[in-house]
């Protein structure tokens, strides 16, 4: 599928990469969003909680929206996508991951970029409500490395699902990873670790056995906190056998269902790695928009509707 052309051309403020990330992640507001929170049990008897945003009248149509690194259903650029979607006839079920929703989950694990498993789960439940013709998978930065990797793993997709679209999507984790300890990403990846350790000194209070103030203490980046915790608590070997595994790039190929992909290519989370150029051009199904644009999740629109909410709206409308 050729590579679609991008008519993002934001003002001057918003063609910077840091400020229109920051901006989005920290200024922007978005009010007059209902959702109810729906908590789900999961397979190992831990759970996920979800707020359900609804259409204004009955719909068999269901977004299923997936939170980035330390987000959550709150979080503007998640709130924005339920109100456009909903406005438009679409109903939507915005996932909290483990630990996201102000709640901690119950066990040692929480979440990670390639947890598809809890997607799945959450799916499962959708389905089992018998009331949604057409599912759409929604999701940003993890979230949509984490939706893309769902896709394209062997399983048989229910029917039911008919497309995608993913905002700033790290692809290849590793790459985003060295993009992030970079100095240009210091304050981001400051704020990241910050809210991570929050989190494990948690996890220390229910689990002591499992982590020490030494352990907490030689966390000095994201890299070692993937190498101590993730790994460890999800599995994998170490960081690196991590990233390998979850990340989405080796799992695009086999995407079978119409899926958008916009990455901004000032996206300083990004390294060449997290464009699928190559894979997009041979593709049927899916679509790589790459903005000159845009930073992380920070597409501006005017109204405050942002340029990648009218996109995915777009998008989902144009499928059959």
């Amino acid at each position: 599928m050729p590579l679609l052309n991008s008519t993002y051309n934001p003002p001057l403020f918003f063609k910077n990469g840091h400020l229109s990330t920051i901006y989005s992640g920290l200024v922007r507001k978005v009010a007059d969003v209902e959702q109810i929170r729906i908590r789900i049990t999961l397979p190992d008897a831990d759970f996920l909680d979800t707020d359900w945003s609804y259409a204004s009248s009955p719909s068999q149509k269901l977004v299923i929206i997936i939170h980035g690194l330390e987000g959550s259903s709150k979080r503007a650029y998640i709130k924005g996508s339920a109100k456009v979607l909903t406005q438009s006839g679409y109903d939507v079920c915005a996932i909290n991951l483990r630990g996201c929703s102000g709640t901690a989950n119950k066990l040692f694990r929480s979440y990670h970029s390639g947890a598809t498993e809890d997607l799945h789960a959450v799916i499962e439940h959708v389905l089992q409500l018998n009331k949604y013709q057409n599912i759409f998978l929604h999701g940003f930065s993890l979230g949509g490395n984490l939706l893309l990797k769902y896709l394209g793993e062997k399983r048989e997709l229910p029917t039911e699902i008919k497309g995608a679209v993913a905002i700033s999507v790290p692809c290849q984790l590793a790459d985003s990873l060295h993009q992030l300890l970079q100095f240009k990403n210091a304050i981001y990846a400051k704020r990241f670790k910050g809210n991570l350790i929050k989190k494990l000194k948690l996890k220390q209070e229910l689990f002591p056995d499992l982590i020490s103030d030494t352990d907490i203490e030689n966390i000095k980046t994201l890299k070692d906190f993937d190498n101590f915790y993730t790994s460890r608590a999800h599995g994998f070997k170490d960081a690196m056998d991590y990233y390998a595994k979850s990340s989405s790039l080796q799992f695009l190929d086999k995407i079978k269902v119409p899926t958008l992909i916009i990455n901004a290519l000032n996206d300083s989370f990004l390294g060449s790695e997290c464009y699928p150029i190559e894979i997009a051009k041979h593709h049927s199904k899916l679509f790589l928009e790459m903005p000159k644009y845009g930073g992380h999740v920070g597409f501006y629109g005017n109204n405050n509707l942002t340029y990648a909410e009218r996109r995915t709206l777009e998008f989902l409308d144009n499928i059959n």
